[in-house]
């Protein structure tokens, strides 16, 4: 049998720090409503010259380095984002050029915040059934670019990173042992950009009503999270023959410290066995899981044989879970 193993990471977030207190010059709020209410203290934001494709780029030269393999080798590249640099080509096509990737299959993954793991999933896919030998995944997103920053339920929650990952198949039993993804039917209103699309095309009025920046329902959007993070883990858990007990790390999505709490709570894990940057970097939808991972192995709290739950929520709505047995 194939297995789908991670054998790479990197990732790249912005120098340029948001915090609260910036935060309190801009919008009616403070630091304590804001880190009681997400546990979120900073974020980064991308400069003039960087994007999506310039942070995913940046991510992926690490992860390779790491994978010890060159850009030609690769012949699956997928970026989850729902944040492309542009709607013509994708951001894949345009991360293998600056890769130098010239035999990858280049596409875009668009799931929102579940789409690393959505990315992660089909990558496992193509490697267990041999029909790519490397492929590098890619969760990199730009959401300063669609924030009101007047709007304080929103622009207090979201900044900028990338995260990579490059999967190898392994005859070593590990890598991507289960997985469960899954949408909300009639939930794509709760989070959402209303216009830019073909339905509702760029123009002077839909610029002038705003209709180009992130909404939210936070509430309804928080009940929906934590019920489905936790039972996703749940199935993943179960599906890979495991109890929570064997679980050595939670890397869940960075959303809302509270909707973390939550999900470790319902699989009874002490937070010491959850990991959480949600405080440094706010969330970066497809970038958060990707960048846990790497900062989670660069604190040692990642060796070989321990077996990691990665669980996201996104707009759409949309759910995705994985468990991980990390080695390669």
């Amino acid at each position: 049998m194939t297995y789908a193993a991670i054998t790479g990471w990197g990732m790249y977030v912005p120098q340029q720090v948001l915090t609260n207190a910036d935060l309190e010059r801009m919008v009616d709020t403070s630091d304590e409503w804001i880190v009681t209410r997400t546990g979120i203290r900073e974020r980064r934001i991308v400069g003039p010259d960087e994007s999506t494709v310039s942070m995913a780029v940046a991510a992926a030269r690490q992860a390779l380095a790491r994978a010890e393999l060159a850009p030609e080798a690769i012949d699956l590249l997928i970026v989850a984002t729902t944040t492309p640099d542009q709607l013509i080509p994708s951001s894949a096509c345009l991360v293998q050029t600056a890769l130098g990737a010239t035999r990858a299959a280049p596409m875009d993954l668009n799931a929102a915040c579940s789409g690393f793991v959505y990315a992660l999933a089909t990558a496992a896919q193509f490697i267990r059934t041999g029909a790519a030998r490397a492929a590098l995944v890619i969760g990199s997103d730009t959401l300063s670019r669609f924030v009101n920053y007047r709007d304080r339920n929103t622009c207090i929650l979201f900044g900028d990173g990338a995260g990579a990952v490059v999967v190898q198949p392994s005859a070593t039993p590990g890598g991507v042992l289960s997985i469960d993804l899954g949408g909300i039917p009639g939930t794509g209103d709760l989070l959402e950009v209303p216009a830019g699309g073909c339905r509702l095309p760029a123009s002077p009025e839909t610029v002038a009503a705003g209709q180009h920046y992130i909404t939210m329902q936070g509430r309804e959007v928080f009940k929906l999270a934590v019920r489905a993070m936790g039972d996703s883990c749940a199935k993943v858990i179960d599906a890979a023959g495991l109890s929570p007990e064997d679980v050595t790390l939670l890397i869940p999505h960075q959303a809302n410290l509270r909707i973390i709490e939550a999900t470790a709570k319902r699989l009874e894990l002490p937070m010491e066995r959850v990991f959480v940057n949600i405080d440094r970097y706010g969330n970066t939808s497809a970038g958060t899981i990707p960048i846990a991972i790497c900062e989670a192995e660069a604190a040692g709290r990642l060796r070989d044989g321990d077996y990691l739950v990665l669980t996201a929520f996104g707009g759409g709505l949309t759910w995705g879970s994985a468990v991980v047995r990390w080695g390669r």
